[in-house]
Formats: structure tokens, C-alpha cells, sequence
């Protein structure tokens, strides 16, 4: 699998990035650890040398799950993990990086990033200056090798760029959610090198087709949150699902494979995190970067995808709520 820089860090990752948040099982219903743990070895051996986790995913569980899996083959791997909004400041993201080494079994991780801005979800908004204080002294150290952000938008990232290197953004970014093209997110990612990490790059499973009217996330599933399953808007990506299915045929591939390829074309794009429940559904995604879209085809889809993202207000960013 070829392999993509991450900004000016010079790690080089897969295009396929191995999505962790469903291995910390909070807000996800029949994950095995077994299973995800599978999955995560077949990941490794089908190329995919990039794995992104959290210490919000099961509050350290998915760490857990990674850092065994990686046990014994740590110099195959590049492990990006990210640090909560109540962990900003300077003292707790020394302690939360600690963690999260000790969860993992590593003693360095690769891309360490700010989870949410600060005051994100009722947390303390501490101070950019500090935060990044805090993380350039544990990249000098050598406990982190480069430092990313996630869910911050253009002026987030100018401000946050004011106290040191960015290397990455993780933003909600799929053919289905895409405010962070038109609040110019993307483009300020572009213009400093910062490589953009798409998470939920299948919304959320919505663009696999797997989902109908009857057929929808029920209560104790994050996705039932989620502004795309609700209303008109779910409707209309029920609808869009269809019409990509004639163009998914001319490729002899799935509208989830589809949409993954439609990305990985899009301008700044350098990578999809995408999760996966079990090693058959690792090797699916991987098929969603093995081919070109033809222009016109990329053009169809892109029209498709406007009869979703015109029924959600323009540059929204955050899909919950």
C-alpha cells in the first residue's frame, strides 16, 4: 500500500488509517475484543501501518485494546492517539500523555492530538498558548513525535499555529458532511502542510447502504445522535445511497468502497480513518483505495452529495447536537 507524508513530521502513513473508537466499545453496541483485536492484526498485515486512538474511547479501553495488538510488533506501526479537552492544561496533559504511553505499551506515540478545542463539551477553555506549551515540552522530550488537532476550524488552527507546528487535522469529513470545505478548513490545512485525517469518511456506516426507514440506530448508539440519521437530512442520504449504487456497480465495488476512493481524491486529503467491528471488514475498506474515479463519476457523486449537505446549515462542522 503506498504510503502518504503526514504534513512536515515525516512519518509516512497508509491511506487507510485504522479507526480505534469502536475498540473502546462506549457508545457501540456487539464489539468484541477478540474481534477488534483481529481486526487490528489484519489491518497490520494488509499494509495499513497507521492506527488512530483516544483516551475518550472507553476512557483508555481502546489504548488498551491497541497497545496489545501492536505487543511485540511496535516498529510495524505508527500510533496516533488524541488528549481530552478537561486534559489542557499544562500539568493534566503531562499526566494524560503518561496514560495513554503506559495504555499503549510504547513508549513514544507518533502524532498526539488536541481531541476537541478547549471548552469543548462544557470543559475549561484553557488557553491555546498553554496547551501548546505543554505539547511542544512533550515533543522535546521525545514522548511525542508530532502534534495534531481535531474538530478545530480555520481560525483555531492559525491560533494554535501562533505557539507551534501543526502537523495534522482530524476532522468529520465524508461525502455526506462537508462543512470543512466550505468554512475554508481545508484550505488553511493546505496552505501550512498540515495533513488532513478524515474521520467518519463513511458517516458513520450511513454510506455503506446498510441502513433504511426501518432500519436506523436506536438508543445507547452514538449514531442516533448523529445530524445525518435525523429528519429530512436522513432521508435525503437515504436517497443519495441509491443513486450511487449504478456508479459503485461500474467499479464492481460497494457505495462504501466508493465513497472511501471519492475522498482519498479530494484536494488536502491524506488520509480516511475508518473503523472496523472485525478482520472482513478491514479488508473491505482496504478495496475502497485500490482504484481511480473517473472525472465524470467524481462529478456525479459530488452532485449527488449535495441533496444531503443542502439540508445542513452551511459550514457546520460538528455533527452532533
Amino acid at each position: 500500500m503506498r504510503k502518504h507524508q503526514l504534513g512536515q513530521s515525516g512519518l509516512e502513513i497508509s491511506p487507510i488509517t485504522m479507526g480505534c473508537w469502536q475498540a473502546g466499545k462506549s457508545g457501540w453496541k456487539g464489539v468484541d475484543d477478540s474481534d477488534t483485536l483481529a481486526a487490528m492484526q489484519t489491518a497490520l498485515d494488509c499494509g495499513i501501518n497507521f492506527f488512530d486512538t483516544a483516551e475518550g474511547y472507553g476512557e483508555g479501553h481502546s489504548e488498551v485494546i491497541l497497545g496489545r495488538a501492536l505487543a511485540g510488533q511496535r516498529d510495524k506501526a505508527l500510533i496516533a492517539t488524541k488528549v481530552w479537552p478537561g486534559n489542557f492544561k499544562a500539568d493534566h496533559i503531562y499526566k494524560a500523555c503518561e496514560a495513554s504511553l503506559k495504555n499503549l505499551q510504547t513508549d513514544v506515540i507518533d502524532l498526539y492530538q488536541l481531541h476537541w478545542p478547549a471548552g469543548s463539551w462544557g470543559t475549561e477553555a484553557v488557553p491555546i498558548e498553554e496547551t501548546m506549551g505543554a505539547m511542544i515540552k512533550l515533543q522535546s522530550e521525545g514522548k511525542i513525535r508530532a502534534i495534531g488537532v481535531s474538530n478545530f476550524d480555520a481560525a483555531q488552527i492559525e491560533e494554535a499555529l501562533q505557539y507551534g507546528r501543526i502537523d495534522a487535522l482530524q476532522p468529520p469529513y465524508s461525502l455526506f458532511w462537508r462543512g470543512y470545505e466550505t468554512n475554508g478548513t481545508i484550505q488553511k490545512c493546505m496552505e501550512h502542510n498540515i495533513g488532513v485525517l478524515c474521520y467518519s469518511p463513511l458517516a458513520q456506516g450511513l454510506l455503506t447502504g446498510k441502513f433504511n426507514l426501518d432500519n436506523r440506530p436506536g438508543e445507547g448508539d452514538n449514531r442516533s445522535g448523529n445530524a445525518l440519521f435525523k429528519g429530512e437530512t436522513y432521508e435525503k442520504a437515504l436517497q443519495a445511497v441509491a443513486a450511487l449504487k449504478p456508479i459503485a456497480k461500474k467499479y464492481r465495488v460497494t457505495t462504501g468502497q466508493l465513497a472511501l476512493q471519492w475522498l482519498l481524491e479530494q484536494p488536502g486529503v491524506t488520509s480516511v480513518v475508518v473503523g472496523a467491528r472485525n478482520a472482513e471488514q478491514v479488508q473491505g475498506n482496504i478495496a475502497g483505495a485500490a482504484f481511480e474515479l473517473a472525472e465524470e463519476d467524481a462529478t456525479a457523486m459530488d452532485v449527488i452529495s449535495r441533496g444531503v449537505t443542502e439540508t445542513i446549515a452551511e459550514g457546520r462542522t460538528t455533527m452532533w447536537g
